[in-house]
């Protein structure tokens, strides 16, 4: 039996979440949705609702292990504050749960799966159709990019290596001094 990944896109209004399942040679999604909380007026009360939707989660579906994206830019200071906060609730009610939790950047998250740091949203939702076996309907960006992140994580933490053409990278792509670092030392990700 394979490994089942909780991805995490957090947001102070809408979370993204996917539940990544692989089995032998193959992944499926069926498990892809937001967390939200647009109604909800007080930022407390929405950090309570993702750390409460957060713990649900985790108890119905039994992951393994979970993946978050690191939140890294933003003009508005405040928004990145709530970002980071919508974050940290996550992390709180998934650790709470006795479960490990990597956080990974945008670009590792797209690097991951299109090979290219800098791909775009669309560039990153048609790769995962072709890599993961989705649910019929289509899929919110939020939850897109949480089961990025899921997937991500498992080709982190050892995905077969026939299934590793992710890592290759086109030779126009030139790598950043940054980026390369990261490449060669995947086991200084950060971790909670």
């Amino acid at each position: 039996m394979g490994k089942k990944i909780l991805g995490i896109d957090p947001g102070s209004r809408t979370t993204g979440y996917a539940i990544l399942e692989e089995v032998n040679t193959s992944y499926s999604a069926n498990i892809c949705d937001v967390i939200r909380m647009d109604q909800m007026k007080e930022h407390t009360e929405r950090l309570q609702f993702i750390f409460d939707q957060v713990t649900g989660l985790i108890r119905k579906h039994k992951p393994d292990e979970c993946a978050i994206e690191t939140p890294v830019y933003g003009v508005d200071p405040l928004a990145m504050l709530k970002l980071g906060r919508a974050q940290a609730a996550a992390i709180l009610a998934i650790t709470n749960e006795g479960l490990p939790v990597t956080e990974y950047y945008p670009k590792a998250v797209k690097k991951a799966i299109t090979g290219n740091g800098n791909s775009s949203k669309q560039q990153v939702a048609f790769m995962l159709e072709k890599l993961v076996q989705l649910p019929e309907k289509k899929l919110p960006d939020d939850a897109t990019d949480a089961l990025g992140v899921a997937w991500c994580h498992l080709t982190q933490s050892g995905m077969p290596s026939s299934n590793k053409h992710s890592n290759k990278m086109h030779q126009n792509n030139r790598k950043s001094s940054w980026a390369q670092f990261v490449e060669e030392n995947p086991g200084r990700t950060k971790k909670h």
